[in-house]
């Protein structure tokens, strides 16, 4: 999964907000030690949730691209 590095640092705090609308077990403290790693969210996602890699994967990323496409429209 690669993510354009500055849209996911640059738009953190929108990302965070979509992420936990998706999976509200998740609080600020579970993302901020992400740091807007993908990775280390979906294994946080996987680990309180019980979901498989893939479809933590697959919905992460759909989300992270949505954010990339309204940067890239800004």
């Amino acid at each position: 999964m690669k993510v354009n590095e500055n849209t996911t640092k640059g738009k953190w705090l929108e990302m965070k907000g979509d992420i936990q609308k998706a999976w509200g077990k998740l609080t600020d403290d579970d993302l901020d030690k992400a740091q807007g790693d993908m990775k280390k969210i979906a294994g946080i996602i996987q680990q309180r949730y019980g979901e498989t890699q893939k479809g933590t994967n697959e919905k992460l990323s759909d989300i992270f691209k949505r954010h990339e496409k309204k940067n890239l429209k800004q």
